[in-house]
């Protein structure tokens, strides 16, 4: 529990922000209240939602991740992000600021690179400065666990989100241990050259495909690649329930 709340804080959280206490008490599923990921008009976190939306394709929400997870490693040269499942509606993409950064800045940042990779989208209105919830956690609607997940295997769960069971915290820790923030000059650089080219359709979404999971997101990984890579990691798929 330790190294979870460890992982946390250095990513994503300020100071004081999550307790053991308050992290056992999510784990047994008592609290899932959001948690506040800014403090003092400023943030390291940016939490951009893909909800499913109605009458959408079942996967438009994870193949409009990709598009954007891809275009921000491939075009802008950023770390890879966390890629959370909710426990209703759909995914969460977590980027981590190795400085915290005006409110301001990380909105106007948004707005740019929503309009460079997933212009469809509606404006990420509570992607910087809203409170939201902290995997892993149970939704008290569904029954269902919010968690972070390996991006090989989001597609997974584009039909149906959350998990049945609370997943290891030991595996969510080393999903976390592996991620890197952005940095000052990255995230500079990158307002730089969204600014330069105003939003505009020629910076081009970066195209999701198949490649290694800790590298660019399976946006086209089928069931038998998901399960060959679990089989590799002596793993036996039971997708509902854990995710290591």
């Amino acid at each position: 529990m330790q190294k979870m709340m460890s992982e946390l804080s250095r990513l994503y959280l300020p100071a004081g922000a999550l307790s053991l206490e308050l992290l056992a008490q999510r784990r047994a599923g008592h609290s899932a209240l959001a948690i506040e990921l800014a403090e003092g008009g400023m943030t390291r976190a940016l939490v951009i939602p893909f909800r499913k939306m109605p009458g959408a394709g079942e996967a438009q929400h994870w193949d409009q991740l990709c598009a954007l997870a891809n275009g921000l490693q491939a075009e802008l040269g950023f770390p890879a992000p966390a890629v959370s499942i909710s426990g209703s509606d759909g995914y969460y993409l977590w980027m981590s600021m190795e400085t915290p950064t005006p409110i301001a800045q990380a909105r106007h940042f948004l707005e740019l690179i929503r309009k460079a990779y997933v212009p469809a989208m509606a404006p990420f209105s509570d992607a910087a400065g809203a409170a939201v919830e902290l995997p892993p956690c149970m939704d008290p609607h569904t029954g269902k666990w919010a968690a972070f997940i390996d991006a090989g295997l989001g597609a997974a769960f584009a039909e149906e989100s959350g998990l049945e069971m609370a997943p290891p915290l030991a595996a969510q820790a080393a999903l976390l241990e592996r991620l890197e923030r952005i940095s000052a000059k990255q995230f500079q650089q990158a307002l730089e050259v969204l600014g330069a080219a105003h939003g505009a359709p020629a910076l081009s979404a970066a195209r999701a495909v198949p490649s290694a999971p800790d590298g660019l997101l399976l946006r086209d990984a089928t069931l038998e690649d998901i399960v060959r890579f679990l089989h590799a990691k002596n793993i036996e798929p039971t997708f509902r329930h854990l995710i290591s």
